[in-house]
């Protein structure tokens, strides 16, 4: 018998949640009213997704990297940013022209360039050091955007950026939306399970675990930490750009501090020790954010993350993917006496 190795289980899982994922609409189509399926497929499902490949950027980070930056939810706003800026039809228009294709391209660039910026900044720190000057980055970004009218806005922002049309339908959609962001989250997921296990992400799992050694060995550590930063930014601009998609334009409080925490928190839920947790965090962060309401108290919404933030840490400080794990092992350590039984 061949020994199921942690990488192929990894890949089964991942094609059984997005067969699972893929089959939603359908699945709640069957059993909702058409309003309230299509409310649960993009309100809460499709949004996960969107905070999910946004979340994922920073698990890929602390999870292969060792680092826990702050700025990836500045880092994906300013992708949409630059979407709202280049493409045509946004209001205000600030620069305009631009067809959808261009101008997601130039948003995912340039968030690419704004994560390179940052691991370029924060390359000599770490731990603490690492939060705090991701942290500053995000605050001073998010001051600029809010007070810079002329490109920016203000406070109001750019609105009306309603996303390209796929097959004659308008992104706005909801199962355009769906799976597109579906497509996108599900090739953004397989790339990070590609890099981490090509030369350069294994070197930057060497650099996590031991960066004197790795250096010794002739690599070059900072530019390889630098260039993580770069990858965390492309996976986190394509967030930001759907996430501008979904709430048709883009605002400073999109990129506040309040968001910047919420990725975190989704992700620590989710557990920082594989990129799917962002999903599972992610999705969670959004049922209870959209059932607030009905749960305990719109208002007292923080309240009532925080006390599930605290719970999953303390009864699992890596999140629910391990509640799953030790689930998973007292299964099979249960299934043992079973099968000596049965042999014996």
């Amino acid at each position: 018998m061949t020994q199921d190795t942690a990488p192929s289980r990894a890949v089964r899982w991942s094609l059984l949640l997005l067969a699972a994922l893929v089959l939603v609409p359908f699945a709640l189509l069957a059993v909702l009213p058409v309003n309230q399926a299509q409310f649960w497929t993009s309100n809460i499902v499709g949004r996960a997704l969107v905070f999910g490949i946004i979340a994922m950027s920073l698990t890929f980070l602390a999870t292969y990297g060792g680092f826990i930056s702050l700025a990836q939810m500045t880092v994906a706003g300013i992708a949409g940013y630059t979407v709202a800026i280049l493409v045509q039809g946004a209001v205000p228009s600030v620069v305009g022209g631009l067809g959808y294709p261009a101008a997601i391209l130039s948003g995912v660039l340039a968030a690419t360039l704004a994560g390179l910026l940052v691991g370029l900044i924060s390359v000599r720190t770490r731990d603490i050091y690492l939060l705090m000057i991701t942290l500053a980055l995000a605050m001073g970004v998010f001051r600029f955007i809010e007070t810079n009218i002329s490109w920016f806005n203000g406070y109001e922002g750019i609105r009306n950026v309603v996303g390209p049309e796929l097959f004659g339908l308008p992104f706005r959609n909801t199962y355009v939306f769906y799976f597109s962001t579906l497509a996108t989250a599900a090739a953004l997921y397989a790339l990070v399970l590609y890099i981490v296990r090509s030369p350069f992400g294994l070197v930057l799992q060497g650099i996590r675990d031991n960066p004197r050694r790795v250096a010794a060995l002739g690599y070059d550590v900072g530019l390889h930490r630098i260039a993580s930063f770069g990858v965390a930014g492309f996976i986190a601009g394509w967030g930001g750009v759907l996430s501008t998609f979904y709430n048709i334009g883009i605002s400073p409080g999109s990129i506040g501090l309040g968001a910047t925490v919420n990725i975190l928190i989704m992700s620590v839920i989710g557990g920082l020790g594989h990129p799917i947790g962002a999903f599972i965090g992610a999705l969670i962060f959004s049922v209870f954010d959209t059932f607030a309401a009905s749960i305990y108290d719109r208002n007292r919404f923080n309240t009532l993350i925080g006390l599930i933030f605290l719970v999953i840490v303390l009864v699992s400080p890596d999140g629910v993917i391990g509640i799953g794990k030790r689930m998973s092992r007292l299964f099979r350590r249960s299934e043992r006496p079973a099968v000596k039984e049965a042999r014996s």
